[in-house]
């Protein structure tokens, strides 16, 4: 919004032509959403207790642990996707559809995540929404981003290291798809104990900001061999909001915990991040810099898997920080340790744009 206001403006005010540059842009999203969380998350935080009563229902087979967080309120998620949104508008070129299409899967996939949260609380039952429609839902939202997204950019994945890009024609819908629905669900897997989730989702969110920077720009994606995509650039404010955002509602959300963010801000986040690395071709970079994400996944798919073939588990409970839980890790050594992974895991990421 001030981009398209005040950048016009700059062949009469000079100091206006700050707004052409993205960096800047991106630094004051970021900036911005921070503020906006920490001036209305205790208010906000007070609301979600004052209309909630006893908070989210905590699963019967879960860590006896977590029995102590009862009265806990969720659907913290929403002063994300608020603080998201309202930087996203202020500082993004409005008229990138790429802009666009990364707000529509992000509140997308937080009005699926509000149906379960609330659904959860007013039945005070922990199973929400039923999974059949939450998988119907996320189909429908990813299938029109897929097709959107089809008709902007080539259909194509680049490989890291590899500097080859598989053209994968009409098929590339069907892995969009895939993608956007199994990240979304695999934040939401993670987001089991006190920030775990939302701080790997800030540090991929600023890996995927850099990437994204780089592919819109014609100079820079050329000369890191990666695929050039016009327009994508601006995405790099989006993520900076995404990062700012996370980050101020983590300072409520840090071990011991005075919100939960909930499936509106999990599945959104999820969302968000998925969406952001296929505008840029880049899902498999994705996978790096979320490997927690995915060994969360991997953690009870093998778990399911295992009890259903041979009647044994192959983890204490999963998804996998609940086994360390119960091999007697303090809550907070896991949750740091996974974050600690997370760093790492990003920072690969980021150093594969230059082995190419």
């Amino acid at each position: 919004m001030l981009y398209n206001f005040l950048y016009p403006l700059a062949d009469q005010y000079s100091f206006l032509n700050v707004f052409q540059y993205i960096t800047f842009r991106a630094a004051y999203a970021l900036i911005t959403a921070l503020v906006l969380s920490w001036m209305f998350g205790p208010l906000f935080i007070r609301k979600l207790k004052a209309s909630q009563g006893k908070g989210q229902p905590i699963r019967d087979d879960g860590p006896e642990s977590h029995f102590s967080k009862q009265g806990t309120p969720t659907m913290g998620g929403i002063l994300i996707l608020s603080t998201l949104t309202l930087t996203t508008l202020l500082w993004a070129d409005l008229s990138n559809m790429f802009i666009w299409l990364a707000l529509m899967v992000t509140l997308g996939y937080g009005v699926i995540g509000w149906l379960d949260d609330h659904l959860k609380i007013k039945h005070q039952n922990p199973d929400g929404l039923s999974g059949r429609w939450k998988m119907v839902l996320q189909f429908g939202i990813a299938a029109i981003a897929a097709i959107a997204l089809m008709d902007m950019t080539k259909p194509i994945v680049d490989i890291p290291v590899f500097n080859y890009q598989w053209d994968m024609g009409y098929g590339y819908i069907l892995f969009v798809i895939f993608v956007l629905v199994g990240t979304s669900n695999a934040v939401n897997l993670t987001d089991g104990l006190d920030g775990l989730a939302v701080a790997p989702t800030f540090m991929v969110a600023a890996a995927l900001g850099v990437v994204v920077y780089v592919a819109g720009h014609v100079g820079f994606s050329q000369y890191l061999l990666i695929p050039y995509v016009p327009g994508a650039g601006e995405l790099a404010i989006f993520c900076g909001a995404l990062v700012g955002a996370c980050l101020g509602f983590l300072w409520f959300n840090t071990y011991p915990a005075q919100v939960f963010m909930g499936d509106v801000g999990a599945l959104a986040l999820g969302g968000a991040l998925g969406f952001v690395a296929c505008a840029v071709h880049q899902q498999l970079l994705l996978g790096i810099a979320g490997g927690l994400f995915v060994l969360e996944t991997v953690s009870v798919m093998v778990q399911v898997a295992s009890f259903k073939l041979t009647g044994k588990r192959v983890f204490r409970m999963a998804p996998i920080h609940h086994h360390y839980e119960l091999k007697g890790w303090a809550e907070p050594k896991i949750i740091v340790r996974f974050w600690i992974i997370t760093l790492i895991l990003a920072l690969v990421a980021l150093s594969t744009l230059k082995l190419r």
